[in-house]
């Protein structure tokens, strides 16, 4: 398996990556506080800041339950080939595939993942979109407790 595939199973395994209920308005002022300490404590490619920031920005859960489905329907699934056991994410409730491949330009990354659950797969959408382009050793730079992170500002 190559490193940028199994920082990528970490960072959709990681367990405590949750949204939470739909919350009042205040949330608002709380996901802005969790989007600022999310990007000075951890080094993301600019392309998954810039998507944790948007949905940050958003004005409640709602619009970022919306956002995640709206991802998952729009993605097209990995094919049967893709699903094999050592694309599969170990410890997640859901059934999730990742793939990781150089791109052609032999420097950045080409992310592709799935999910059984919609909810699920706009979060592997997420990543994919954010890391796809990036370099392996930026994909290598990411913690993967930003997942936890961004959680906060995902889930407000």
């Amino acid at each position: 398996m190559r490193a940028s595939t199994a920082l990528l199973l970490s960072l959709v395994a990681t367990p405590s990556f949750t949204l939470s209920p739909p919350h009042p308005p205040r949330a608002v002022a709380r996901t802005a506080r969790a989007a600022a300490t999310m990007a000075s404590d951890c080094v993301l490619p600019a392309g998954l800041e810039k998507l944790v920031k948007a949905m940050a920005s958003l004005p409640d859960d709602k619009y970022r339950y919306k956002q995640l489905l709206h991802w998952a329907a729009e993605a097209p699934s990995l094919s049967e080939e893709a699903r094999i056991d050592a694309n599969k994410v170990p410890g997640c409730l859901s059934t999730v595939h990742v793939t990781a491949e150089l791109r052609d330009d032999g420097e950045t990354v080409e992310i592709r993942g799935d999910s059984d659950a919609q909810l699920t797969k706009g979060l592997v959408v997420l990543l994919a979109k954010g890391l796809t382009g990036a370099t392996p050793a930026e994909v290598s730079l990411v913690d993967a407790s930003f997942i936890r992170k961004a959680g906060e500002a995902l889930a407000g």
